[in-house]
């Protein structure tokens, strides 16, 4: 069995595409592509479910599909606006894997040279030694100071987002 992370209510329910922070890029039926307030990447997005399910084992056939199809339309913008190096995309279920929200979002992010977040998700993995010991849950002690470090203005995360939206192909 997953185990899940525990957040009543749930954060991306209750603030994603509500707050000035978490800008929208696009909706559809199945989804909302938003920025992510916390920019470890210059223009790292997120792709959530408009219905509350925890991971991806929860989501219809038509959720799976559209959520990929999000997902490809702001890499397409990314490159169009940022020209990265490489398109990092990953999504976590379950605290094991370093879920830390029990609603799935699935994360785009464009890539720099000269990037410090090694070669997954920022809580997983440095250049230096990819990965945890076996067994081991993601442990949240660093997540504040990284979080600090990330964080922008509401301005400058609309801009970011206003500029990748201005780059979705048609």
């Amino acid at each position: 069995m997953i185990e899940l992370p525990v957040r009543d209510p749930c954060d991306l329910c209750e603030v994603a595409g509500r707050e000035d922070r978490w800008a929208i890029i696009e909706e559809g039926e199945h989804t909302l592509t938003v920025i992510n307030p916390w920019q470890f990447e210059v223009g790292q997005c997120c792709v959530i479910t408009r219905r509350h399910v925890a991971t991806l084992l929860d989501l219809s056939a038509e959720e799976c599909a559209t959520v990929l199809g999000a997902a490809k339309r702001v890499a397409e913008a990314l490159v169009r606006s940022y020209r990265p190096l490489g398109i990092l995309t990953f999504q976590n279920n379950g605290v094991y894997s370093g879920q830390e929200t029990p609603h799935f979002h699935f994360h785009v992010v464009p890539r720099q040279k000269g990037s410090d977040w090694g070669i997954g998700p920022p809580q997983l993995a440095t250049f230096e030694g990819a990965g945890r010991k076996a067994g081991t849950a993601h442990d949240p002690g660093g997540d504040a100071r990284r979080r600090e470090r990330v964080q922008v203005s509401a301005a400058q995360l609309a801009a970011t987002a206003a500029l990748i939206r201005s780059n979705l192909p048609n």
